[in-house]
């Protein structure tokens, strides 16, 4: 069979996703066309070689619209002749097109694939594409009393693992602290790609710090924060809620863009390329919509049983921190040891930039494994409507 390797991946530094961010005034398509056009160039690759370009994209409307990984290649200055889709796995969506793009290798239909995303949330705010519509209306007989949106199942993912606020706003802090440390010791340097950007006053930059991670964080201070998602109509739904999500405890709104470059060993070898990773298992699960980010914990359980491997054979976990109870309480159901997850902080300090995340979290587990020896990484991400991604690769 055909080994899926990485050969390398990329990412732009966190930009704050609201009007004002160090990205915000960079179109969608450009951010990711400078990713790819970079990711192609410190690699020596022909870009002619590569097959398809496949880019995850939750928010595809208005500058991200009409197949964005076609665009952005193109702005690269990619030829023609290449390919590109664009996919929506909701917030796991380039670990979703990573997945797209081994598996197109292992089974031959490709020789080089780039498994992309981009999400700019201050262009293209989350809910955007609804455009006052309900998408979710058919399900009303099989979910009579209506889906609820990701805080209030983080709410009841903290009120049903008993998870207090105390503990929640300890992890988020950790993820600053630690997030910060890695920037400090230049351990982002190597999956950081600097993105020319305009500032205030017209001049040119380069931005290539993650403009999410405060460093001066602590528990303390985030416990003064207030609750986010207090709604009155929700907490008569669901009275075991008492409001323990704040912005201090959640993803904060992001712009980004990553990409992983993927091919077979054998083309990898052929073009002098060193291979950093291989894939060694992928797995995919739906789980309860309402709960909505409890699928990191079975999509965890079916990876290591596809991947003949136990928890305590994964050497650096990558669990997305869209919120702080979801690797708390994947932690607690799957036995993983919270020391090897996310040492370089998580999202919660690094941004969600919904479909670039999971390459980031590809890029930062790679550092990760080449910085402390491991030989297996776990990646998993929680995902709208009630979905999970998990990887495991093997570092080379």
């Amino acid at each position: 069979m055909t080994t899926a390797v990485i050969v390398d991946a990329v990412r732009s530094a966190s930009g704050k996703g609201k009007p004002g961010g160090a990205l915000s005034g960079t179109h969608p398509v450009a951010l990711l066309g400078d990713v790819l056009r970079q990711l192609v160039e410190r690699n020596g690759l022909d870009p002619a070689l590569v097959d398809d370009v496949i880019t995850g994209c939750v928010s595809q409307g208005g500058d991200q619209a009409l197949n964005i990984a076609r665009s952005a290649l193109l702005a690269a200055g990619f030829p023609e002749s290449v390919p590109g889709t664009t996919v929506d796995r909701q917030c796991g969506s380039s670990q979703q097109a990573a997945h797209f793009a081994a598996q197109g290798v292992i089974a031959g239909a490709y020789d080089i694939a780039i498994a992309a995303g981009v999400e700019s949330m201050s262009r293209v705010p989350m809910g955007f594409t609804a455009q006052g519509r309900n998408p979710f209306e058919p399900l009303a007989e099989r979910y009579p009393d209506g889906l609820i949106p990701q805080g209030y199942s983080a709410e009841l993912i903290a009120a049903r693992w008993k998870f207090d606020r105390e503990e929640l706003d300890a992890f988020s802090a950790r993820s600053h602290r630690l997030a910060a440390e890695a920037a400090a010791a230049g351990a982002f340097d190597r999956e950081i790609v600097p993105i020319t950007v305009t500032g205030p006053d017209g001049s040119a930059y380069e931005h290539h710090v993650d403009e999410t991670v405060r460093a001066s964080t602590t528990p303390e201070g985030l416990a003064g924060l207030k609750p986010a998602f207090v709604h009155e109509a929700m907490g008569a739904r669901f009275p075991e809620i008492d409001w323990r999500i704040t912005p201090g405890n959640s993803s904060p709104l992001t712009d980004g863009a990553s990409a992983v470059l993927i091919m077979s060993e054998e083309k990898a070898n052929a073009l002098g390329l060193t291979p950093r990773a291989r894939f060694h298992a992928f797995a995919v699960t739906g789980d309860d919509p309402l709960l909505m980010l409890t699928g990191v914990i079975p999509a965890t359980r079916r990876v290591l049983e596809r991947g003949g491997l136990g928890i305590d054979d994964i050497d650096a976990f990558e669990v997305n921190e869209a919120f702080a109870p979801v690797p708390l309480a994947w932690a607690k159901d799957t036995g993983a040891d919270l020391a090897k997850t996310n040492i370089r902080g998580g999202a919660i300090a690094l941004g969600h930039p919904l479909g670039a995340s999971g390459g980031r979290l590809m890029a930062t587990l790679l550092g990760v494994l080449e910085a402390t020896g491991g030989r297996y990484g776990l990646q998993t991400m929680c995902e709208g409507g009630g979905m999970a991604n998990a990887t495991i690769i093997e570092r080379l």
